[in-house]
Formats: structure tokens, sequence, C-alpha cells
């Protein structure tokens, strides 16, 4: 092998996205040598928008960082679900009320923001970060793990943490699967909220659920910027087709919806588009000295906003066991430290994955369905966070320290039979 240009770390970070940067600076702060390797020629994030509900700004407040990103976030008042295609309120969260209650506040921030936030902590902490460093394989050593680049070098560290995303490479030790399709696109645009007009209120997180499709919309940036989501099931994915996601079929799948969202189609970036995979949750995560971490664990729909925060979970809670796991000659248990972080990470976020689906499902019907989802909505109380209990509360460190999940609601325990033409199935009225 063309050997390493560098010294062996103990710890090698693969991947320099959200994910990948937070584990390092959460490790760099445990006094460890830590080096990232990022494969594109400069640190960056792409997208738009990103939602950061308690459970994370818990961690960034651990950090020491969550005042640099209230700086650049906007704090909204509510989180309001609208039916898409009547537009009417179905429930409601109060964001102020939500902090009282789990002592940190909901934030929405542009990805890049945040991601810039990590790297800047990353530089104070000493993280030897590298470009041009695409990891093409790993493999374990009598003394820790090497990744292997795509120019033929190689480096080394005691541990590799594999935060290399969807596609992860590293994933392939351990399972061997392939991203699954939803057959859903999301398009997105972060606009000055000059070109968005009037009537958009920004002290709210919008989200219009509609038949195959939903609309979301908030502030950026102190509210000098629109973010907005739009996504729908692609008839071209059902049919197999490889051109799908396609701009017309964007316009044509919000056509039926209300006027608050047609306005906001328009604005849409149609340049570009994002298909929707996730994979199938895995509990087995390390291989020796290689641990996966962030989305080439646990990819998910984005449904709960919770992608971007699960990866910084898993560097916070790996990071916990570490410094429990340091002796005091300051040798760390590493086997010890990443069965830990084993025991508790996977089955948490095989929850948020499968509840993830779910609410993608349910966001998403029509018919007789949607009218019952619509009822079970409208009777919550918008002060009862039964639902939410089990993951915007702090992050466990253990199996036990994991909450129990929320009990769905049958949708068929609401009767509708007054709302619906039963001879054809359709609503009479929302």
């Amino acid at each position: 092998m063309t050997p390493t240009s560098h010294d062996p770390v103990d710890v090698l970070v693969v991947g320099g996205g959200i994910g990948g940067l937070s584990t390092a600076f959460a490790l760099a702060r445990e006094g460890l040598r830590v080096r990232v390797l990022e494969q594109a020629g400069e640190f960056g994030e792409v997208g738009a928008g990103l939602q950061i509900a308690p459970n994370c700004t818990r961690i960034l407040h651990d950090y020491g960082l969550l005042d640099e990103v209230k700086s650049l976030g906007v704090l909204p008042g509510s989180m309001v679900m609208r039916d898409a295609v009547d537009g009417t309120e179905l429930t409601r969260l109060d964001l102020a009320d939500l902090e009282r209650v789990y002592g940190f506040p909901y934030m929405v921030i542009h990805r890049s923001d945040l991601h810039g936030v990590f790297l800047r902590a990353c530089r104070r902490a000493g993280v030897d970060l590298i470009t041009d460093a695409k990891v093409s394989g790993y493999e374990n050593t009598p003394s820790g793990a090497r990744v292997r680049l795509a120019d033929g070098r190689t480096d080394e560290g005691r541990i590799v943490i594999a935060a290399d995303g969807l596609r992860s490479v590293a994933r392939r030790l351990l399972v061997d699967d392939e991203p699954v399709s939803s057959s859903y696109v999301a398009y997105r645009a972060a606009i000055p909220i000059q070109e968005a007009g009037g009537n958009v209120d920004l002290s709210e997180v919008s989200v219009h659920v509609g038949p195959r499709c939903h609309f979301v919309r908030y502030g950026l940036r102190g509210g000098e910027m629109l973010n907005q989501v739009a996504v729908f099931q692609s008839p071209k994915a059902l049919a197999g087709e490889q051109d799908w996601g396609t701009p017309d079929e964007l316009d044509d799948a919000f056509a039926a919806t209300c006027q608050e969202v047609r306005a906001g189609i328009p604005l849409m970036w149609r340049d570009r588009w994002w298909r929707m995979f996730d994979r199938d949750p895995v509990m087995t995560w390390v291989d020796g000295n290689i641990a996966l971490l962030g989305d080439a664990a646990h990819p998910p729909l984005q449904y709960m906003a919770q992608g971007a925060i699960m990866a910084i979970e898993d560097g916070w809670v790996l990071a916990r066991h570490v410094a429990a796991r340091r002796a005091e000659d300051g040798s760390i248990d590493w086997q010890g430290a990443l069965a830990a972080y084993e025991a508790v990470r996977p089955e948490h976020c095989r929850r948020v994955l499968d509840t993830a689906r779910a609410w993608g499902e349910l966001w998403h019907l029509d018919g007789v369905a949607r009218l019952q989802r619509n009822a079970l909505l409208r009777a919550r109380d918008t002060y009862d966070y039964s639902f939410i209990d089990w993951i915007y509360g702090p992050t466990a460190l253990t199996p036990e320290e994991e909450p129990p999940m929320f009990t769905p609601v049958p949708l068929d325990s609401v009767d509708v039979s007054g709302l619906v033409d039963d001879a054809a199935g359709h609503p009479l009225r929302a």
C-alpha cells in the first residue's frame, strides 16, 4: 500500500458533514487527536433549512455552541400543521411552551450555517481537517483501523468513525443492503424574503399535509430568508421510469392544493431536486475498530426532522462513553465505549426510522383516511406532548434511559361517516 501522509490519530472520521464534524468536535473536547477526511475540495454543506428540536439544542448547549447557533437561526413561536387541500388548521405546537417543558428551544437554521458552527468549533479544538480525501475501503488492523483512499494513499486511526452518508462504503462491512426508494421527491428553495411576496408568517413553522404531497415553510437567518420544501410522490418513479421527480410532476402534484401552497410552488428551485431514500434499520453498527455514524448507520425519511439531529446525538453519546472509559493513565477502553454506543443508539434510531415512514404515510393520506387523520389531529390538545416525549427529551446514554414509545391511535377508531359519500368514498366536506 502507498504509505500514509499523516501520522496515525486516536480517531479518524470519514465524512465532513454535520455528523462527522460534530462527532470530531465532541471527541476532540475529550483531548483526543482527531482527523476528518472529506472527499470534496472544501468543507461545506448543501441544501437549505434544517429544524433543530430540543434533543439537539440541549447538546448544543452542552457543547457551548447554542448561543452562536441562536444568533444564526430563527426561534419560531409555533409549528402549525394544516390540510393542504382546504388550508384549514389541524394541530399546532406552542414552541415557547415546548421550550418550557423540555428546557431547550426548537429552532430553524440554514444547514450551511449549522455546518459552519461545527467547522469553526473543530478548528478551535485542533481537529486535523483534510479535504480531497475520498475513502474507497476500510479494514481493521492489529492496532486499530485503516482506510484506503481512491488515490491509493492510506490513513490510520485507533478508531475509524464512518460518517460517509446514505451510500456508505463502510456499511458494506456489516450488511449487504441498498438504499430504499420511497418514490417521493423533495424540491427546496431558500430565497430572500422579498421574493416571497406578502402574507408569509415567519413566526411559525408551517406544514401543509395533503394527498401524496406536503409543503413546509419557515424563516431563516433572522427572517431575511424564506425556506420552502415541497415533497410529492412521483408517478414516474412508481412506473419504474428513470427520469423521475421532474418539474412537471411537481406542478401536477400540487395543482389541487390550497391557494397558499400553490403560491409557493413557483418559487421552488427547479434545476435540482432530491429523491428521497432511506434504508432498513440495522442493529449492528460496529465492526472491530470501525463504527458507523449518522446516515451511514440510519438514513431516515425526513418526516420527523431528526436526520441531522440523530447524527449529532450519535457523536455526543460516543464521546460520553469514551470519557467514562478513560483510565487514570489516559488509556481508553475503546471496545467498551463502542459496545456501549452500539447498545443504545441503534434501537433509538430504529424507532425514528420506522416512525418517519409511518408519519410519511399519515401525512399523505387521501379519501376517508384523510378525514379520519384530520379529525384525530384536530382533537389533539395543543399542550399534549405524549407523542413527542420519547424524542424531545434528554438523549439516552443507556438502553434503560430510553423512554417508552407513544401509543398510536388507530384511524379506524374515528367515525367520519357524516363527512363521506359512502357510495363513492369521497369527502363531502373537510
